[in-house]
């Protein structure tokens, strides 16, 4: 909405996104954390990798359709994560295999009649996006303190997000409009979501935590349909039940 109605350049977008998060976080850090301080949390590691999937995946969706990026930038999840995951040593199990191939099959199928020639460097930099949260979502299986672990992560991304604003301050345009936009993406959808996202990975094996992920399209697609008014089609309905059901496959193989 931000982006494609013209409210926000691509860099004024991340930069308000990722600050507005880091605020919120700390915020929520100072109540509910085990630690005393959010400094103690996090990376810098981790904070490159966050702060290199917000840039790439907001610059490359001003040259992407939304069923395309979403390809991309998914397919490049899932390949970084299991591939990392392999090398590591873990060996998904057959079940896990199929409920893999399920859920790309049901993505597939719900984005292809959408896609087009993508512009290559735009698809470059959804896949950058897409192998920076795979490593990004890797690193946060092992928190012991995913809110503060989180915190520290946003607060560090904040000098690379003012570095970024200063070189493309040109092409700065910040609407009211596109303030509450990226406020709202950053300080709801980012940093309470990736919270809780980190909560949650140290239940699951890499496998399965990308496998999951596949159901953010079908979220979106349904979100869509409640919000903005596009169409529920039978090819939908269709993808959602190979994407939910694949899932549900790999997760119900760690039994």
């Amino acid at each position: 909405m931000a982006l494609r109605g013209g409210e926000a350049d691509f860099a004024s977008f991340t930069a308000v996104r990722l600050g507005s998060g880091a605020v919120m976080l700390i915020v929520l850090s100072y109540f509910f954390s085990k630690k005393s301080a959010y400094p103690k949390g996090g990376s810098w590691v981790s904070a490159i990798f966050l702060f290199a999937y917000a840039i790439c995946f907001t610059f490359a969706y001003l040259g992407l359709s939304a069923g395309t990026g979403a390809l991309i930038l998914f397919g490049s999840v899932q390949l970084t994560m299991i591939a990392v995951s392999i090398v590591r040593g873990e060996k998904p199990r057959p079940v896990e295999w199929l409920g893999l191939i399920t859920a790309l099959g049901g993505l597939v199928y719900l984005v292809f009649p959408g896609l087009a020639s993508p512009p290559l460097n735009s698809s470059l930099l959804m896949a950058a996006a897409g192998a920076a949260w795979g490593m990004y979502t890797l690193r946060g299986r092992g928190s012991g303190d995913p809110l503060t672990d989180t915190t520290g992560n946003f607060v560090r991304t904040l000098p690379f997000a003012a570095v970024a604003l200063f070189i493309f301050l040109p092409n700065f345009h910040l609407s009211t409009a596109g303030i509450l936009l990226a406020v709202l993406s950053g300080a709801a959808t980012s940093g309470i979501g990736y919270a809780i996202w980190y909560g949650v990975l140290k239940h699951h094996t890499a496998t399965r935590a990308a496998v999951m992920q596949l159901s953010v399209p079908v979220l979106v697609a349904v979100l869509g349909i409640v919000w903005l008014g596009e169409q529920a089609t039978m090819r939908l309905g269709t993808a959602g039940v190979l994407i939910l059901g694949g899932i549900a496959i790999t997760v119900a193989g760690k039994r």
